[in-house]
């Protein structure tokens, strides 16, 4: 309940703070240097697949901004009113789906119609029941209805580009063709990475890859692997001797010789049970955001889901006993 009022103020102070300034406006995306005007969009994405995704749709013709910026928990980000003020000013905003972005909802409800136009980047996808609970504690709405991580499989993935592709071009007809050329040549990307999971799990000696975070449903459903997210091992909250002494017996009753975790989160406890129990530590990137030094290195989402692939391989090409879940 109180998020949702706090949702309400802000989209309220939102549309104050655009009356204010909307007068005072010099230059904006929508005019050139000359003040001349301009062609190209202004969209505002939510977090960095969603991003992604979109830059490669639709190259120069328009500029992408990136609203949840790197280190920020997308799952539990709030907007500011400045910010739902930039996206309502936007031509388009593009956000993945509403067991990601809980806040879009609601917060919507008080913008006019396509002002800014809304996709929302799984449209018509069948989602997978989600999890009650990620170990978070009450203050923040961290269950999901449905698993929204969807884009962790190449697979998918693909799916989600051609329907913010779709959408793009239903509202945006005059820039299809070049929304059409760019999305193709992407597709054939995806098509490769895809093809390379396949390829290399399709002889999977093991099948099954235990997790810190179970973000990876969708990746084990559509190559034929078995996610196992260990319960309680939280990156916030360090695990009693009881506890530690539960997941060594674990992982060596199952023998698993890799435990993955998230690149961009804390990664103490994993070490300490790793450091424990003897196993290995890799990182499985579930590309919820991307560093600024990461992508001016010249990472992208096709880089790090190669990067996961080659971290999975340490697993699954190593014969290996069923591992079962903790339950």
């Amino acid at each position: 309940m109180k998020k949702k009022i706090k949702r309400i103020v802000i989209s309220l102070v939102a549309i104050i703070f655009l009356t204010a300034c909307g007068n005072n406006k010099t230059t904006d995306s929508s005019t050139t240097k000359d003040n001349q005007p301009s062609d190209k969009l202004t969209i505002v994405t939510t977090f960095y697949p969603v991003y992604d995704f979109t830059k490669n749709i639709v190259g120069d013709t328009a500029d992408v901004k990136l609203l949840i910026p790197a280190g920020t928990e997308p799952h539990d980000y709030e907007p500011s009113a400045k910010s739902i003020a930039e996206i309502q000013d936007a031509d388009a905003f593009i956000y993945h789906n509403e067991n990601m972005e809980t806040w879009v909802e609601e917060t919507a409800k008080g913008w006019q119609e396509d002002q800014p136009i809304v996709i929302k980047a799984t449209e018509g996808m069948t989602l997978m029941a989600g999890e009650e609970d990620h170990e978070h504690d009450e203050s923040h709405d961290h269950s999901h209805a449905y698993d929204p991580h969807t884009w962790l499989a190449p697979s998918l993935a693909k799916e989600e580009v051609e329907g913010i592709f779709n959408q793009l071009s239903e509202k945006f007809p005059d820039k299809k063709e070049t929304f059409e050329e760019n999305t193709t040549a992407y597709l054939e990307k995806l098509t490769e990475l895809d093809e390379e999971y396949a390829t290399s799990f399709r002889e999977a000696k093991q099948k099954s890859f235990v997790t810190q975070h179970a973000a990876f449903g969708y990746l084990a459903k559509e190559y034929g692997l078995q996610q196992v997210a260990i319960s309680g091992l939280s990156s916030e909250e360090e695990p009693s001797p009881s506890r530690l002494a539960e997941l060594k017996d674990y992982v060596a009753e199952n023998e698993i010789h890799y435990i993955y975790f998230e690149e961009n989160a804390s990664d103490k406890i994993a070490k300490t049970l790793a450091e424990e129990a003897n196993v290995g530590l890799e990182v499985l990137n579930p590309l919820e955001s991307l560093t600024s030094e990461q992508i001016k290195a010249g990472e992208d989402y096709i880089s790090v889901m190669k990067d996961n692939l080659k971290a999975l391989e340490k697993t699954t090409t190593v014969s290996g006993k069923e591992i079962k879940d903790e339950h």
